[in-house]
């Protein structure tokens, strides 16, 4: 039964401060509909990532109409309220348009906690004037999400240049040495940039929580007004 499969955590944003998110790519049609048929039940919004298009196409129409879905990053936004903040507080910085999925991964989980951010596209090393060009804004940032494959030294040379927390997101672009983003991985983990933060390949929305998590360390009054405004439930009848 799928109700035995399934048991979503809606106690998380209590304790953590942010709500569970659904990953998908590996769930059938029938257990994706299950969650959001359970969530709607409970009046509850949700984040979906790795939610392929033929899926949500195949989901039932009542189900179907509640997402906001992004064909880019792949992610949805369950009988939740759009949420546009006013400003920025995070910059996604993204190597090459290659990377702009899993950073797309980021922006979007961020939007759905209502945390704004910029985006910074195609400024890898191999025409480091590019970054250099941007570098005076994202210097602005409390923190900066790197996305990077290949050899992966955008993050290190990012975190050598701003003050803020820089977090780093391997992602799995590459030639065969790039190893599927291990190559990228080992790089920013053997970073000799100080207190850079890594984690896995191609998770724009770990790199998010990571985020979510500092801001809400350093700004914890607005960012509960921003969460407890960007979950409010939309659900269509």
């Amino acid at each position: 039964m799928l109700s035995d499969q399934v048991k979503l955590d809606f106690q998380r944003r209590e304790r953590i401060g942010f709500d569970e998110a659904v990953l998908c790519e590996w769930k059938s049609v029938e257990q994706i509909a299950y969650i959001l048929q359970t969530a709607r039940d409970a009046e509850r919004p949700l984040l979906l990532t790795r939610l392929a298009d033929d899926k949500l196409a195949a989901l039932p129409e009542a189900l179907r109409k509640n997402v906001d879905y992004d064909p880019v990053s792949r992610t949805g936004f369950f009988a939740s309220e759009i949420f546009v903040p006013s400003h920025a507080d995070v910059s996604v910085v993204s190597a090459g348009s290659s990377d702009i999925p899993v950073a797309h991964e980021a922006i979007r989980t961020l939007q759905y906690f209502g945390i704004g951010a910029s985006e910074i596209s195609d400024v890898g090393v191999a025409g480091l004037w590019r970054l250099m060009e941007r570098i005076d804004g994202i210097r602005a940032s409390k923190v900066v999400i790197v996305a990077a494959g290949m050899d992966g030294a955008l993050p290190s040379v990012v975190g050598g240049l701003v003050p803020g927390v820089v977090i780093a997101v391997p992602t799995s672009v590459g030639y065969g040495a790039s190893d599927g983003g291990r190559t990228a991985m080992s790089a920013c983990l053997a970073s000799c940039a100080a207190g850079l933060a890594v984690v896995n390949i191609d998770n724009g929305f770990g790199a998010a929580c990571v985020a979510l998590r500092v801001l809400r360390d350093t700004k914890a009054p607005q960012y509960r007004m921003l969460l407890e405004a960007a979950q409010g439930v939309n659900l269509s009848k």
